[in-house]
């Protein structure tokens, strides 16, 4: 009996500073959290997620995916942090479902401003160079791939650029656009070509 009562005292001890809970509840509503996610994807997943594979013994089998979610964090000029998602799963705002899945991947993008230039760095793994469009109107940059991996993204520019002064490079998965900046009111669209 001693070491029951030793291990319940130990796993009140357990509770972090850093949560509300002792550790295995908190691991427990994490586990629920993703198991409510998981049912959310296999109920609403787009169709051109879904494809069926011939397995050697004759039967098939159902696969779902990808499914992608990330996020990352920078300081922005003003030395908040600036967070931004990728992936084409989201927390859903319409409150309906707790996800909102897409067929299209937002890729991972940083984006840097320099003294005379803006800077888009985008990771585009697993398409050719000639499947990637890239448009620009005013401070809008809109990239989009469409292969066997859709991507789409439309980000807005920290600055008015100058899009007849513009560089893209394609190189093993990284996007670098790089785009002039100008005074305000003397940006105008275009269609910038890869190199």
């Amino acid at each position: 009996m001693k070491d029951i009562d030793d291990y319940s005292k130990w796993q009140r001890r357990r509770r972090s500073p850093f949560f509300p809970m002792d550790i295995d509840s908190y691991f427990d509503e994490i586990d629920k959290y993703f198991e409510e996610i998981f049912n959310d994807i296999q109920t609403n997943v787009p169709n051109d997620m879904i494809k069926e594979r011939d397995l050697p013994d004759g039967s098939k089998v159902q696969e779902m995916g990808p499914f992608i979610y990330g996020y990352s964090v920078s300081l922005g000029p003003d030395g908040k942090p600036v967070i931004r998602e990728f992936g084409n799963i989201k927390p859903s705002l319409t409150g309906k479902n707790p996800l909102e899945l897409s067929d299209q991947i937002e890729p991972l993008i940083d984006i840097f401003e320099e003294k005379d230039n803006v800077k888009v760095i985008a990771e585009l793994p697993g398409i050719e160079k000639n499947d990637i469009n890239l448009e620009l109107e005013g401070r809008i940059l809109i990239i989009s791939a469409n292969s066997s991996r859709k991507y789409y993204k439309k980000i807005e520019l920290p600055t008015e650029v100058d899009a007849t002064q513009t560089r893209a490079i394609y190189k093993n998965g990284i996007l670098e656009v790089t785009i002039k900046k100008v005074k305000l009111g003397e940006s105008k669209g275009k269609q910038i070509k890869i190199d």
